[in-house]
């Protein structure tokens, strides 16, 4: 069950990469760049393939296939909105958080429910863990945001200020942009623009998205997802040592560098 939920997070960079266009992934060329982009689609494909196989061959409990088929295609549209939301002008938060649930919530969401089934636990457990892996995806998917303007790509492996060149509608850019400040004025001035923006320009729009309070928002709102994470977690009241494993999991997850 493990591997097969990897594997589809692995066809969703391959496919990402080529969406955004970004050479490198953790510190090598990403495959579309080393071999082609029909290499990388078709690799994508045959890894989404390889995992809906493998999990058809593991004992992992009545609904596991159909949990992953739909978490793949919830994904995708995740992807899509992602991809729409850089050509719209104006993007509300709570799309954003709708996003980043179908995007990265569900990918955790499937990985909890499939680990629960695979355990044996009753459906109602297993849809509780799930819970606390959706909030946790969105805690990740804004921790994740947060490293793409402000982490050191010699430890990410991603080029820094990708998603912010390519006019990306993250969580920290969101609020920035709502803010009346100066900085967010300017930083809406900046990805109002059509052409594209400079590597100096690029840095100035980091800055003023940490000017405009926009980084500091974004952290907010991930501690919010990771509190409703904890909070599904005693719901589903795993073992003592089970909680204390998942929660410290959790806070990896979304106090990172990397």
């Amino acid at each position: 069950a493990a591997m097969a939920v990897q594997l589809v997070h692995e066809f969703s960079l391959l496919h990402d990469d080529i969406i955004d266009g970004d050479r490198t992934r953790r510190h090598r060329p990403a495959v579309w760049a080393a071999f082609g982009t029909s290499a990388g689609v078709l690799c994508g494909d045959a890894l989404l393939s390889v995992a809906h196989a493998t999990l058809a061959a593991a004992p992992t409990g009545e609904g596991a296939s159909l949990a992953l088929a739909e978490t793949a295609v919830e994904l995708i549209e995740g992807e899509a909105l992602d991809v729409v939301f850089e050509r719209r002008e104006v993007v509300r938060p709570s799309e954003y958080v709708a996003m980043a649930s179908a995007k990265t919530g569900a990918l955790m969401d499937c990985a909890c429910r499939l680990g629960a089934l695979a355990g044996a636990a009753a459906p109602q457990q297993a849809k509780t863990l799930g819970g606390f892996g959706r909030h946790l995806g969105i805690a990740f998917q804004i921790a994740d945001d947060l490293l793409g303007l402000y982490g050191d790509e010699a430890v990410t492996g991603k080029p820094v200020g990708s998603d912010l060149a390519a006019r990306k509608k993250t969580l920290p850019v969101l609020a920035a942009l709502a803010s009346p400040s100066p900085a967010g004025k300017e930083l809406a001035h900046l990805y109002a623009r059509e052409d594209a923006l400079t590597a100096e320009e690029a840095d100035r729009a980091v800055r003023l998205v940490e000017e405009a309070g926009g980084a500091a928002a974004a952290r907010r709102e991930a501690e919010r997802e990771l509190l409703q994470a904890q909070a599904a977690l005693a719901d589903a009241a795993p073992t003592v040592e089970g909680r204390r494993q998942l929660m410290a999991l959790a806070h990896l997850l979304t106090h990172r560098e990397s």
